[in-house]
């Protein structure tokens, strides 16, 4: 008698905050069609605040020249609410100054990684996999 193992793979949930609807539509695509994972879009910060206690996603990538509220008061927000200060954080900014000035904050805001523009579209989902510790596969 042969036993079949059935293996459950569970699509990752990625919420993605940015503005710029032409960045947001090929970060979505990336993530989407590369990665394999289901992409919910925020225009705002505001905005993402609500959907990520509503959608719980495995993941945030936040653009962080967002206006309405800043990144750092973003994640003062989603850190002191239980349902969403677990969620791991990715960073997109524009410029690598501002990153040395704000290394504190990461730590302190428990940010998972920094990725600077311009983005490499082909190369997105692996370097937030990477940074995230997922498998592409799974």
């Amino acid at each position: 008698m042969k036993v079949l193992a059935v293996v459950t793979m569970t699509t990752k949930r990625i919420l993605l905050i940015h503005q710029q609807p032409t960045i947001q539509e090929v970060v979505q695509a990336c993530l989407t069609d590369l990665g394999g994972w289901k992409v919910q879009a925020a225009n705002s910060t505001l905005e993402g605040l609500r959907q990520a206690k509503i959608y719980q996603p495995d993941a945030i990538i936040l653009d962080i020249s967002i206006g309405e509220i800043d990144g750092l008061r973003f994640l003062q927000q989603l850190r002191s609410q239980p349902p969403t200060k677990e969620i791991p954080v990715v960073f997109l900014v524009h410029n690598t100054k501002w990153v040395d000035l704000q290394q504190s904050w990461f730590r302190l805001f428990q940010i998972g990684a920094v990725i600077v523009n311009p983005l490499h579209p082909g190369m997105l989902s692996f370097e937030i996999a990477n940074v995230l510790g997922w498998d592409l596969e799974s």
